[in-house]
């Protein structure tokens, strides 16, 4: 019996009337996230980084040569507004782990650009988040991730389409 568990009985009991169970899996779903989020918090803290400043880096990184994307490409991958992207933009090149350069594609334009410090960094840092989140899973065995991701896929397709 867990926490969640204790809360659904309490529900019960008060609200019989009420079918409780969703509100259990996403109870579950929820305590998972805080506390997912909370390990992953700490790994990339050794880093210096943030949730927000990781998933700039690891999204430049992961488009491969040149490891650079226009302002609006990013925004989409990392799925923030235009002001949300424009500070980590500003927070990123500031402390050197981006720059600009110009688009060879737009003259007018430009591409974020991961620096060789950011390279470096998001690099070490993507070793140590996957580690982080292996740990995490740790507990179920592949079988059992398998199946999990398969229900997620499901739940989270259901979820988007509300």
């Amino acid at each position: 019996m867990d926490h969640v568990d204790n809360i659904l009985k309490q529900w019960r009991q008060e609200r019989p009337d009420l079918e409780v169970a969703p509100m259990g899996t996403i109870g579950r779903v929820k305590r998972l996230n805080h506390a997912l989020m909370r390990a992953m918090e700490k790994t990339w803290a050794k880093y210096g980084l943030t949730d927000a400043s990781f998933d700039v880096l690891a999204t430049l990184r992961r488009e491969g040569e040149p490891y650079a994307l226009s302002p609006g490409d990013l925004m989409t991958s990392t799925m923030v507004t235009s002001g949300t992207m424009t500070h980590r933009i500003n927070q990123l090149e500031k402390v050197g782990l981006i720059k600009r350069v110009k688009n060879p594609d737009d003259g007018r334009g430009f591409l974020i650009s991961l620096s060789q410090r950011g390279f470096e960094l998001i690099d070490e840092a993507v070793a140590a988040h996957v580690e982080t989140q292996a740990r995490l899973v740790s507990a179920l065995t592949e079988e059992q991730r398998a199946q999990l991701d398969v229900l997620l896929k499901q739940f989270l397709a259901g979820v988007e389409q509300e």
